[in-house]
């Protein structure tokens, strides 16, 4: 019976290697499979066109739809001046003269307003009010300007704001001309042209005005005072006849 026991024990220990062995051949077999079908279920789901993990919350687009870009800003339209002086100004002038260049055909350059306000040494207010005023007429931001010296005769001290300019070029001088020639010169009283001797021989012209409240941008009942102001045209212009000529191809009404 002794003999017997022990070589069933044997037979156990030898079996048991075996077993475990089979055991994880039989994992083994199992995770493959487990592989094997995820590698599958990606597959189908890439032939039905499915997304990336990573992409889950985003929403498919739809078929024959565009992708709408954020609205453009439309460009600035170009002033009626502007076109009017590439278009027809530029070419008369070129005939008139006979220039061989079209770099020698003189076009506007800037636009000076300057307004003087008296009143400022004793009372600071009015210049800021003048400098309002003036910054809705020509659309920019006008600089206070200051006295150089002083004058005893005038209570003037130095550096005392005296009154108030800006200088306008490209697009808001073209727009403000054209608000001078056809809006406020016919609303001055008794106007009966512009003096055509105004030039300082080197093709730049001035005019002055009496009362800054001809332009439609100042309100009448809320102005503090009335105030004048000179304007001066600057042109590339060598000559006076061709800074006349250029003035008048822009209909400043100039009297004969």
């Amino acid at each position: 019976m002794a003999d017997e026991d022990k070589k069933a024990k044997k037979a156990k220990a030898k079996d048991e290697p075996k077993a475990a062995k089979a055991g994880k051949a039989g994992a083994e077999g199992k995770k493959a499979d487990g592989k094997k079908a995820e590698a599958k279920k990606a597959d189908g789901k890439k032939a039905e066109g499915g997304k990336p993990e990573g992409d889950k919350g985003k929403k498919p687009a739809k078929a024959g739809t565009a992708e709408v870009s954020a609205p453009v800003e439309a460009a600035p339209s170009t002033p009626r001046l502007k076109t009017m002086f590439d278009t027809v100004v530029r070419q008369q002038l070129t005939k008139q003269f006979g220039y061989k260049n079209v770099m020698q055909v003189p076009v506007l350059d800037k636009v000076v307003i300057n307004m003087g306000i008296g009143e400022a040494v004793a009372d600071r207010k009015k210049v800021e009010s003048a400098a309002s005023d003036l910054a809705l007429i020509s659309g920019q931001k006008a600089v206070i300007t200051k006295s150089r010296k002083a004058i005893s005769t005038y209570k003037l001290r130095e550096g005392q704001p005296i009154g108030c300019k800006v200088t306008l070029r490209k697009a808001r001088m073209f727009e403000f001309i054209d608000r001078l020639i056809n809006i406020a010169l016919p609303r001055v009283r008794d106007f009966r042209g512009l003096n055509p001797r105004s030039f300082d021989g080197r093709g730049n012209y001035s005019l002055g005005l009496k009362e800054h409240i001809v332009f439609p941008e100042i309100d009448y009942d809320k102005t503090e005072a009335i105030w004048g102001m000179d304007i001066t045209v600057c042109t590339t212009a060598r000559t006076d006849d061709e800074a006349r000529a250029l003035l008048k191809a822009f209909n400043f009404p100039f009297r004969q």
